[in-house]
């Protein structure tokens, strides 16, 4: 990897929370973005603050097309990038007894998964004939286990942990690493409203700075804090009895109109 002030970086969900935040730490190392999110003047706002070099590509992950567009123009423009972190993400509360929350189960599979898969696949070649860059996917801790009333996203984090394993091993030997970052809670709109206690709660910032941490030193997965990874570990090897009784009455997340 190139010296870290002349990074070319890909971020999606670059307009609020750890996005922007890992957007304006490597803009402070003078490194050139790519900027990915679906609201225009939120990553025009972002790209103003930064003052590094950066394209917007205001585009929904869920477009295959339009992040096709988006790889091959920022290529052409700054040649291949050495990073794509992919932090595209969504947390909607879901319970499988109501119909119309199938809708949701979608929506937030089909961004934490498939929009994870749509970022990085068109820079897979391009770093294969390089030998070289890192693809980092922003996981969760919740996908460790279920979470009663998320279970699409715990779902989706934990498909989000499996892909991003086996991809590892796809491209092992290719000069092109594969970062898992499993964050505890963060300080965001997503979490906002939970209505339960979140331990080991970071800012945003915190969380950003502990992310370009592990990627410059190419861990291959982390849990950040590392409060929250002895807890996730912990909750993995609980029994299903005694799991379910500590949170068969756990508060769940709202749901969307619910």
């Amino acid at each position: 990897m190139r010296p870290q002030q002349a990074l070319r970086v890909i971020i999606s969900g670059a307009s609020s929370g750890i996005g922007a935040a890992l957007a304006r730490h490597y803009a402070a190392s003078g490194a050139t973005l790519g900027l990915i999110a679906r609201r225009r003047p939120a990553l025009e706002r972002l790209a103003a603050e930064l003052g590094a070099p950066s394209e917007i590509y205001s585009l929904d992950v869920r477009d295959t097309a339009a992040l096709a567009v988006a790889a091959r123009d920022f290529i052409h423009r700054h040649g291949c990038p050495d990073l794509v972190v992919a932090n595209a993400g969504v947390s909607l509360g879901t319970l499988t007894e109501h119909s119309e929350d199938i809708e949701a189960f979608q929506e937030v599979l089909d961004i934490n998964v498939m929009g994870m898969v749509k970022v990085f696949q068109p820079f897979v070649n391009p770093m294969r004939q390089r030998r070289r860059g890192t693809l980092v996917g922003i996981a969760s801790v919740a996908g460790y286990r279920g979470l009663p009333g998320a279970a699409a996203y715990s779902a989706s984090k934990s498909a989000a942990i499996s892909y991003l394993e086996s991809l590892r091993v796809e491209l092992h030997g290719s000069g092109i690493k594969v970062l898992t970052i499993c964050p505890g809670y963060v300080a965001t709109p997503m979490t906002r409203n939970n209505p339960y206690p979140m331990p080991f709660m970071m800012s945003t910032d915190t969380a950003a700075a502990k992310i370009v941490t592990l990627i410059a030193r190419g861990t291959t997965f982390a849990v950040i804090p590392w409060q929250m990874g002895i807890v996730a570990r912990a909750l993995r090897v609980l029994p299903n009895w005694l799991y379910d009784r500590l949170f068969a009455n756990a508060p769940h997340k709202p749901r969307r109109g619910g």
